[in-house]
């Protein structure tokens, strides 16, 4: 098969300077990909590096690895202090260059009010004894320090100190030796991080959160002099000719602290507007950076950094194309980027090149795949952040995002070996076994398809007439494209090897089965709760999603959690007017969903004045209402065509778990889709 025509713009050079770089792909740096480590003290990171080479390997153009704090979280030492792992940047860099393939370094000046703290963290902030203490390690203090004092996105009560003038000058000297170590290891240049997203040196930039009264505060040049002096400091190091990117947020997309704006949305910006992007990007373009790669948002609107499956296709690509008409330095844009929209774009002269991140963990060979014309075969992202970016906030909490998920970013949800090779490996068997998998859902596809990797010979009992399972009604809402994608994905794979699926088939007993293992791919069943009228007018959140239940225009939701929320947008996205009630103090508050999910999900119903009822509950539903009980026992009476009950699942094994049976997925414990997938890894990995 050959490549469509249309991608053919994408596989042209292009300059950044003096320097070519073979096509217009770009890796989008993501925090944990990073060379030199994330939280742990600064070294090579062999991880990172196997995924860097194999993304190099398979067509990317230009490799631009996540961010390196240029002093470390954990230990406060400055990046350059290290010497040793830049002699083993250089031998990788003769790999990465023996690709075809060019690498950039980015560094990042600091978080700021973004810093995702941690309780603990939160802890050490609002307790100066404490912070102290434990500084020599971990300085929450030093790390939240902004331009000005200023409330922490992540954490309530922790405010921000002002940086000091001292810690500016040793960040841009910091910038520059950094650089110049960069550059003696062949680092083709660097990209600093970032006038992006509300990091500390956006926080420079935009007017709401810079209130100083010296040279770094008040006027547009004192705003963004920060990072027109680390771009000096850079090239007085290094070189005029040596390249120098900027990560930019074109416009800031933010209403108020903690809260974004929605696409389309007529709102008045308290960050970086168009008119003073326009001049920024000239003024940032003189100073001397050589590429803007570009997208919008802060953390206060991360969706738009962040894009989740809400978001538009392309979401940034008209303010990118825009700013780009104001610099002659190439321009990038990222945010859920799709091949023929890029590939249009870079023809029309709108952007140099497309930038795309979390693709890439989902199959890091996805470009090779688009040039040898096999799409199909591309494993696609399904923007869910369940496993590359975790980060975590719901009301009364600081991130509770996992310890693990912390310090091992970038890890992916349907690719469970991205990021974590050496664990998940796959070995041919020596003993062929027959193994029985009832459940032909997304788990029990994957554990079939690892095991026939592996030389097994699985056969996949499905009671439906389908395969998909439970993920069928998830990927329903016309914003689960990718979804759904998956879904086709798994059906082409399961085909391709030839693995056998009996449909129509339910199991009732295992014993009856000719084989040698049996993984129980069951799933999970609705939970119910005994409300009165339930059981004769309220549908489950699946009869919604696969309409096997009609609704009308009033529909109360009783559940807030994520698919509650989904339903919400997917009727109102229908003309539909939902109503949420749910128990908790607020929406989705459960661990590890990212923050840019559920965020947009929140803000477009606080926006789009979708009621949601908080610490309520549902004493009655009648055939046309609900009675709503509030925390204060007031009890409201709503209208409602309909009810859909989404108060979780419950396990659904068929049976118990024993030496050579298995339980995978919600059938074990209910979970997302990456329990799902990376439990059916560990379950073929030991069969």
């Amino acid at each position: 098969m050959a490549m469509k025509e249309v991608y053919s713009p994408l596989f042209t050079p292009w300059k950044i300077g003096d320097l070519e770089i073979k096509n217009r792909i770009v890796l989008a740096p993501m925090g944990g990909t990073c060379l030199f480590g994330w939280m742990e003290p600064n070294h090579f990171d062999k991880e990172a590096a196997f995924l860097l080479k194999k993304i190099a390997e398979n067509n990317c153009g230009l490799i631009i690895p996540g961010i390196a704090p240029i002093r470390d979280v954990l230990g406060r030492q400055w990046l350059y202090q290290n010497k040793k792992k830049f002699t083993q940047l250089a031998e990788f860099m003769d790999e990465v260059h023996a690709t075809g393939a060019k690498l950039f370094i980015q560094m990042t000046a600091g978080f700021g009010r973004s810093m995702a703290l941690t309780e603990p963290l939160a802890m050490l902030a609002k307790n100066k004894v404490l912070n102290t203490l434990a500084s020599p390690v971990i300085d929450a203090e030093y790390l939240t320090a902004a331009p000005s004092p200023l409330p922490n996105r992540w954490a309530d009560g922790v405010t921000t100190r002002a940086i000091t003038k001292k810690e500016i000058e040793e960040i841009i000297f910091a910038f520059a030796e950094t650089s110049r170590l960069c550059k003696e290891a062949g680092v083709d240049g660097v990209e600093v991080h970032a006038v992006h997203e509300g990091y500390l040196l956006d926080q420079f930039t935009l007017k709401y959160c810079n209130q100083r009264t010296d040279e770094y505060g008040g006027s547009f040049e004192n705003r963004y002099r920060f990072p027109a002096e680390i771009v000096a400091a850079i090239k007085d190091a290094c070189g005029e000719d040596f390249p120098v990117s900027l990560r930019y947020s074109v416009v800031s997309k933010t209403k108020g602290f903690r809260e974004g704006a929605m696409p389309g949305e007529d709102y008045i910006e308290i960050g970086r507007d168009m008119e003073e992007s326009e001049r920024a990007a000239k003024y940032l373009q003189d100073a001397g950076y050589d590429m803007l790669n570009c997208d919008n948002g802060t953390y206060d609107a991360w969706y738009w950094a962040h894009p989740p499956q809400y978001m538009p296709l392309n979401c940034n690509l008209e303010d990118v194309s825009h700013i780009k008409k104001f610099v002659d330095i190439p321009v990038l844009c990222a945010g859920r980027m799709e091949p023929e929209a890029g590939a249009n774009a870079i023809k029309a002269g709108d952007i140099d090149a497309m930038v795309v991140g979390r693709q890439f963990l989902a199959d890091p060979t996805w470009v090779t795949k688009l040039r040898a014309g096999k799409e199909e075969e591309i494993r696609p992202c399904i923007c869910c952040h369940a496993a590359c970016f975790d980060l975590t906030r719901h009301e009364g909490s600081a991130n509770d995002q996992d310890f693990n998920d912390t310090i091992h970013m970038c890890r992916c949800a349907v690719s469970p070996s991205t990021m974590n090779h050496k664990h998940y490996r796959l070995k041919k068997t020596r003993h062929p076994k027959k193994v029985a998998i009832i459940g032909g859902g997304v788990g029990g596809m994957e554990v079939a398809r690892i095991l026939s990797i592996r030389g097994h010979k699985p056969v996949i009992y499905e009671k439906s007439d389908r395969l998909g399972g439970v993920f069928i009604a998830a990927a329903a809402p016309e914003f689960k494209e990718n979804d759904k994608r998956l879904i086709e994905w798994y059906k082409r794979q399961i085909k391709k090897r030839g693995i056998e699926v009996r449909f129509n088939t339910e199991i009732t007993d295992i014993s009856d089965l000719d084989a040698d293992e049996v993984i129980i791919a069951t799933g999970a069943l609705p939970n119910r709760i005994p409300i009165p009228g339930a059981d004769e007018h309220a549908m489950d959140a699946c009869d919604y999603l696969l309409e096997t239940k009609t609704v009308g225009d009033d529909v109360v939701i009783i559940g807030g959690g994520l698919t509650g929320c989904e339903i919400a947008l997917d009727l109102y996205r229908k003309g539909k007017k939902p109503v949420i009630v749910e128990m908790k103090n607020d929406l989705m508050a459960v661990k590890n969903l990212c923050l840019a999910n559920s965020s947009y999900l929140r803000d477009n119903f606080k926006t789009n004045g979708v009621p949601v009822y908080l610490e309520s509950g549902v004493k009655e539903i009648g055939p046309d209402y609900v009675i709503v009980e509030e925390k204060n026992k007031k009890q409201t009476r709503i209208h409602a065509d309909s009810v859909i009950m989404s108060v979780g699942y419950h396990s659904n094994p068929i049976a118990k778990a024993s030496k050579h049976v298995h339980l995978l997925g919600d059938a074990k414990k209910v979970g997302n889709l990456r329990t799902v997938i990376w439990g059916a890894w560990d379950i073929a990995m030991k069969i």
